[in-house]
């Protein structure tokens, strides 16, 4: 498979159906942004801000948070313990087809 499908919904509740490639080494923030979707990615991708913070709305089985993440989180606005990622932390692999993510409000 070289594409998984996603749904995302943006900050006014629209759902957006992607399709993101798996053979790119892609995240969902890079995806987002490449849909021209609100996400603005600040520090790049490296778990340094949490300008692409978003909530997991799919039962998938994401890897762990590394300490980076956690830490940023920590920091960011509108927490859900159960649902929030940073959306450059979750790689697009062909385990994530039919996720579907919700952007989180901006603090």
């Amino acid at each position: 498979m070289d594409t998984i499908n996603i749904t995302v919904i943006d900050r006014d509740g629209v759902e957006h159906q992607l399709e993101a490639p798996t053979d790119m080494n892609l995240n969902m923030m890079e995806v987002c942004k490449m849909s021209e979707l609100p996400v603005e990615g600040t520090c790049g991708g490296m778990a340094m801000c949490a300008s692409c913070h978003m909530y997991v709305e799919s039962d998938h089985d994401l890897p762990e948070k590394s300490e980076d993440e956690e830490d940023m989180l920590d920091e960011a606005f509108f927490v859900d313990d159960d649902k929030s990622r940073l959306g450059c932390q979750i790689k697009i692999t062909e385990e994530l087809n039919g996720l579907k993510v919700k952007l989180a409000p901006v603090g």
